[in-house]
Order: structure tokens, then C-alpha cells, then sequence
């Protein structure tokens, strides 16, 4: 594949993307003194606004973090730092000394949600209840899938007083401050509300938690500094500014976001380019020299965000066989590759990049090596006349998926140099979401023995432990492959179970090195978050994460 297939690729959709942005209407009711701020989010739908997004991470930046406040919080404040953890809700937190299992949190007073009710050690309770707890009112299944597999050591949490709350893990984690990031809290009192506004005639518990649930995502309630005021289902969500927000450096400036859903990479680009939306995720990459000759910005920061195909080693897998998952990775012409997309990836030699406190200096080099590639197979007993038949499950968009159809080719066409046969299957991006946690020996996985799932790898269980531990098997987590044994089981132990921030690194790393050895992945590209933005949008911090933080922006 060459330059000319990514332009046919845009050239193809072009007219009807054109089209799709000359109909597209982002009217807002708001007046015309309003601030108001329209991105083009890569997701078919709206994510769930209820408190746990799905849509991937893309659902955290749009309907998490603008609306919600969580325990802990991402920095996103630098661009030439890496994000690290800071003071959420809570102010503190700390293992206890005799018993890792237990953690106290304290909590900022004060706190109000949208609704006005208070932000208590009792709304914490009730939120990780709403996700952990089968025998609470308010649980709503629908939830777990996204929030549990997140944070798959949480176990409960108790009221101490009003402003302190002890958490319980299953097992001593120091993860559990970064797994918390993902925990958003809703408002317990706004749910009892639509609770109560249920009819009588439905008279089951559960359906009628799922009906209160489904009103409270209609008009949410959570803390953080956009309000919900706007919904409709996969066309739009507007928020307004929380002018009573409790951080004075997030209190917005822009009175009104519009979020709109536009997966086609030529719809987006055109929507931009036609004023009908300021800010688009992963703008096509051939339309990027224009994007910049009209006067948008481009903005792009290397991230822990990492493109992979994640192999399967059920039974009967091609890749059980480490020569061919190795040969795999050494096909791959990474540079060519992000020549095709403008610039727009880093080339990876893992999870992390060398250098990174968990790099481990692994002993098997991820680069392109067509003639190493080749001996490999030849060895593992393939060749042009007798290829390796593989299929992987892959998406045509989605969050974190940066330009998921011509990238697949273009590494379809690589590993056809390396006596590689590779069928897709193509659906739709939140499916392929959900199936990852259902795992390769589900019906789901359509007889794919790869997936191609992004994923953020700013923390050690999202980086590393959820897709080697036999603890994360699915419905677990996003081991979808399976991969893992007893030595990887321990390594994953000592990171976990070390409370001490260089004596985890070292674990860490020693763990990353044994990954890339044994290569569970094919890594492709690492993200770099490409956006481009009207110059209207100002005060803009593309951080190294995957997240941004629309707060702290403004807009002319």
C-alpha cells in the first residue's frame, strides 16, 4: 500500500462527507452571546453520560472528565510532562500501614453536585455500590463492564465520617489511586429522584433501577465543570458551564460545549474545513496540509496511547508459536507507515518507549526487518506457498483508532511479504469494544484469533497488567488473549504488591522486558493525538496523555 491508497481512501468519501457537513446542523438554542465550542468526536454515538462512559477513553474525555469528578485526576495541565495522578475529590489517600488491603481517603468538603446535593463519603459509597454491590438498589449492570474491569481489585467501601472513606482491595494493589481515576461519581440524590418518578405499574426492583438509570442519562447530574444541557442519542450532547465548580482554575470559559459524533475521518475533516464544528479528532491525514493552509491548528503531542494487534493463544491460535508472532513485528515498516499519516504516530518498540522507567531493556527488538521477518517464518514452516492464515477482529473508527482501515491494510500488505494471509472482520467500534472484554473463545470474536483495540498506557494496569495477567481473563478484563502464566502471574505480584515508587519501577520494567520478549502484540504505531482546532479555540494544553482538558480553554 502507498500514499495514493490513503488518498483514495479520502477521495472516495470526499463527496458524501461534503455532503454529510453542508446537512450537518450544530444550531444551539443557546444565544448568540454564548461562547460556544464544537468538536467532532471520532465515536458513532454519544458516549453514556450516566457517570460511566463507554466509547473507549473517548468517552472518559467527553462525558467523564468535562461532567464528572473522580477520587483522583490526571494533570493535564503540562505538554512537556508526562500526566501524573493529583488530588480529585479526594485531598489524600493512604494504604494502611499494617493492612495494604484497606485504603483511607479523604475528601474535599464542600463539594456540591449539579443538583445541589452534597458530595459526601455516602455518595462515594453509593457510587462504587452502583457498580460492585448486585444486592444494592441502584446497581446497574450495564455499568460494571466498563468500571470493573478498571479497577479489578476494588471490593467495597465504607463511610468512616462524612468526609472519610476506607476502600477495600482483594489484594494488596498500589494501583488502586490510578484505577480510580476511572470511577465517576453521580449523584445518588438525583438518582433517587427519577427512582421515584418510575411509574408504580412497573413493579420489579431491577427494572425499574435500569428506568431511573436511563432517566438520570437523559439529565445527569454529576460535579464537574460542564453541566449536562442538552441530549440526543448518536446526533448530539450540549454541557454549559458550572460557574459553581469547586477548582477556581477549571471554572470555564466557554459557556457551552457541543459534542457531535462523526466517525468517518473525510466527514470530520470536511466539517472542519467548512466551519461547521471547531475542533475534530484524527482530521484525515491527507487533508492535513490544506487543514493548516486554511488557518486551523494542528495540535499533536507523543502519548501513551498504543495501536496493537493483541494475538490470541487459545487453542488451535497461529500465534502460539513465538517465531511467528516475532516475525510479525519485525514485518511491519513502521516509517512508511507514519510517512502515510503525515507524520502523525511514533514508532514503537513496546509498550513504552526506551528510556521509559519500565522499559527493562528487553532482549527481542520490535523494528522493521523483512529478512529477519522471513527466516523466521521459514523456520516456524511458512512461505509464499504456504501461508499463515490469520483474521483479526478490527474497527472502520473509533476512540483512540486514529485511521483504523488504511492502517490494517497497509499492515495486511506488509505481512503478505512475510508469508502472512490476513482476513478482517470489520464492525462496528463500541462492538469491538465490548467484545475485547468478552476474550478470543467467545462466539463474539467471529473466529478472529487478533483484535485491534488502541489502548492507553498510562499506568502500569492499563499499560501492561490487564493484558498478561491470568487474573484478567475475560469477563475479568481486556486479556482477550489469554496470555499469561505463573512467571508473568509474579512479576505482575511484586509491581502490584510494592508500595515503594523505584522498587515498583524496577518490577515494572523487569515485566515490560518479558513482555516484548514474549510478544503478545504486534505493536503498530503509538498515538500522538492529532486534533485540529480553529484558531478561535485558544489556551489550548495538548498533554502527553490521552485525555485534554476542555475547562481550562477559551474561545473567541
Amino acid at each position: 500500500m502507498h500514499s495514493s491508497s490513503l488518498r483514495a481512501t479520502r477521495l472516495a468519501g470526499w463527496l458524501s462527507a461534503a455532503f454529510a457537513a453542508a446537512a450537518l446542523s450544530v444550531a444551539s438554542p443557546a444565544s448568540a452571546q454564548e461562547k460556544v465550542l464544537r468538536i467532532g468526536m471520532t465515536a458513532a454515538d454519544i458516549p453514556r453520560t450516566l457517570g460511566q462512559p463507554d466509547q473507549g477513553f473517548e468517552g472518559n474525555r467527553f462525558t467523564g472528565i468535562p461532567m464528572y469528578d473522580a477520587l483522583t485526576h490526571w494533570d493535564l495541565s503540562k505538554a512537556d510532562a508526562a500526566s501524573v495522578l493529583i488530588p480529585g475529590l479526594a485531598t489524600s489517600w493512604a494504604a494502611d500501614a499494617k493492612d495494604k488491603t484497606k485504603w483511607v481517603f479523604k475528601l474535599r468538603p464542600g463539594v456540591k453536585f449539579h443538583d445541589g446535593s452534597a458530595l459526601n463519603a455516602d455518595a462515594v459509597v453509593w457510587n462504587v455500590r452502583k457498580v460492585l454491590d448486585k444486592t444494592a438498589a441502584h446497581f446497574d449492570p450495564s455499568q460494571v463492564g466498563v468500571t470493573a474491569s478498571r479497577m479489578p481489585t476494588l471490593r467495597s467501601a465504607r463511610k468512616i465520617d462524612d468526609l472519610t472513606v476506607e476502600l477495600t482491595t482483594s489484594e494488596p494493589d498500589s494501583f488502586l489511586p490510578i484505577n480510580l481515576t476511572n470511577l465517576f461519581m453521580a449523584s445518588p440524590a438525583h438518582w433517587e429522584a427519577k427512582l421515584k418518578a418510575v411509574p408504580a405499574s412497573v413493579a420489579d426492583p431491577a427494572e425499574r433501577a435500569k428506568q431511573a438509570w436511563t432517566a438520570f442519562a437523559a439529565d445527569a447530574s454529576g460535579s464537574g465543570p460542564f453541566k449536562m444541557a442538552r441530549f440526543v442519542a448518536r446526533e448530539r450532547l450540549e454541557v454549559v458551564k458550572n460557574a459553581a465548580y469547586w477548582d477556581p482554575k477549571r471554572v470555564p470559559k466557554i459557556d457551552r460545549v457541543v459534542m457531535l459524533p462523526l466517525p468517518e475521518a473525510n466527514a470530520r475533516t470536511a466539517a472542519l474545513l467548512s466551519g461547521q464544528v471547531d475542533w475534530i479528532e484524527a482530521p484525515s491525514p491527507d487533508a492535513m496540509a490544506q487543514i493548516r493552509s486554511r488557518g486551523f491548528v494542528m495540535h499533536s503531542n507523543p502519548q501513551p496511547h498504543v495501536w496493537p494487534w493483541q494475538l490470541s493463544f487459545a487453542e488451535g491460535s497461529p500465534w502460539l508459536d513465538k517465531r511467528v508472532r516475532q516475525a510479525a513485528n519485525l514485518c511491519v515498516n513502521r516509517g512508511e507507515l507514519k510517512q502515510l499519516l503525515g507524520g502523525m504516530m511514533g514508532e514503537p518498540k513496546g509498550t513504552v518507549p526506551p528510556g521509559h522507567p519500565w522499559w527493562g531493556n528487553p532482549k527481542f527488538d520490535v523494528h522493521y526487518d523483512l529478512a529477519g521477518a522471513r527466516k523466521l517464518m521459514a523456520d516456524a514452516g511458512y512461505s509464499a506457498a504456504k501461508p499463515l492464515k490469520v483474521k483479526v477482529q478490527i474497527s472502520a473508527s473509533g476512540s483512540g483508532q486514529m485511521q483504523p482501515l488504511p492502517m490494517n491494510e497497509f499492515v495486511q500488505q506488509n505481512l503478505k511479504q512475510c508469508h502472512f494471509d490476513v482476513a478482517f472482520d470489520v464492525i462496528e467500534w463500541n462492538t469491538l469494544f465490548t467484545n475485547w472484554r468478552k476474550g478470543a473463545k467467545d462466539p463474539s470474536a467471529n473466529g478472529a484469533n487478533a483484535i485491534n483495540v488502541s489502548f492507553a498506557a498510562m499506568d502500569p494496569f492499563f499499560a501492561m497488567v490487564r493484558f498478561t495477567s491470568t487474573k484478567a481473563f475475560p469477563p475479568t478484563s481486556n486479556n482477550w488473549g489469554y496470555f499469561g502464566n505463573a512467571e508473568f502471574d509474579e512479576l505482575i505480584a511484586k509491581a502490584r504488591s510494592s508500595f515503594d515508587d523505584k522498587e515498583r519501577d524496577a518490577a515494572l520494567a523487569r515485566l515490560h522486558a518479558r513482555i516484548v520478549e514474549e510478544a503478545p502484540f504486534i505493536w503498530i504505531a503509538h498515538d500522538v493525538g492529532p486534533r485540529a482546532m480553529s484558531p478561535k479555540v485558544k489556551s489550548v494544553v495538548q498533554p502527553r496523555s490521552w485525555f485534554i482538558d476542555i475547562a481550562t480553554m477559551s474561545i473567541d
